[in-house]
This record gives structure tokens, C-alpha cells and sequence, in this order.
């Protein structure tokens, strides 16, 4: 464990099937804290989240605080390619610090942390997504050194 600013240690770990209602909590709004016992925990969210579990090339991850809430998450997936030598790289998707708790540096403990493990396994590259309305969270990842290289695009199906 290490500490943030100010004097609360947090951790990182592999979520496991018991903080998937903190999880899917912390997805469902951004600008409020939604208790995770008033989540419904769908068997399309069970089946999702055993398919990432059982999965070497994904992760969800959560941010934990020295009382252990989940005060964070993100998913991350390990890409291999062809380019960057046949190096894998790092998607890193669905962010998220718990609304009550943003501003004490758990964003960046987060990100530092998931790129350190993303450096650990071999990876030459990490590479997010966010939305264009999200104007604070581009500054965030700009501010950790990630750069706006490509314009993405998606397709709904």
C-alpha cells in the first residue's frame, strides 16, 4: 500500500465478484455516489464480468481506501499486435473515482498504478478513450502525459 496526499493509504487489486456491485455503482453516474446495494446485479453483468475474470488479457481493477470501499475502477485489456515490435498494449477503459472522493488524488494513483502494471507486463503503449464531453477527464489524462494522437471513432451495433 502507499499513500495519496494526505495521510489514507489506498490499494490496488483485480476486482473480485464481491465488488462487482461497487463497481457497477461507481459506473452508473459519474456526479453522484450510488449506493451499490441498490444495484441490480443482472446475469448479464455476472456472466460479463466471469468472461473478463477468466480472461489473461483483461481486468477490471479496483482503487480501494484503508477502510476497503471502492472508491475506483477502471477495465483494462491487454491488445497484442503486430506493430511496436509485436509488443501488447494497454486499452484502458470505464475510469471512474467515486464522486464524494475526487480531488484527493485517487485519479492519479489509479492511472500511475494501471500503467505501472501495463509497463510490468511487457507493454509499449497504453492508450484510452474518452467521451468529447468530458472536458475535466481530457485535461486529467493530458496532465499524466498521455497525448491526443487519433481521432476514434465507434459504431454501435
Amino acid at each position: 500500500m502507499s499513500a495519496v496526499t494526505g495521510p489514507r493509504p489506498v490499494t490496488l487489486r483485480p476486482a473480485t465478484r464481491t465488488d462487482l456491485s461497487a463497481v457497477l455503482a461507481l459506473l452508473a453516474d459519474e456526479e453522484r455516489v450510488v449506493d451499490p446495494a441498490a444495484v441490480e446485479v443482472t446475469e448479464a453483468y455476472e456472466r460479463a464480468f466471469a468472461a473478463i475474470e477468466a480472461d489473461p488479457r483483461n481486468e477490471v481493477l479496483v482503487l480501494l481506501d484503508g477502510g476497503g470501499t471502492v472508491v475506483g475502477c477502471l477495465q483494462a485489456t491487454y491488445v497484442p499486435g503486430l506493430g511496436k515490435g509485436g509488443a501488447e498494449r494497454a486499452l484502458i477503459e470505464a475510469v471512474r473515482i467515486r464522486a464524494d472522493r475526487r480531488g484527493e488524488g485517487l485519479g492519479r494513483t489509479l492511472m500511475e498504478r494501471a500503467v505501472a502494471r501495463a509497463r510490468a507486463r511487457g507493454c509499449a503503449l497504453v492508450q484510452l478513450t474518452s467521451n468529447k464531453q468530458r472536458a475535466d477527464a481530457h485535461r486529467f489524462y493530458a496532465a499524466l502525459g498521455f497525448a491526443r494522437s487519433h481521432e476514434g471513432f465507434k459504431l454501435a451495433l
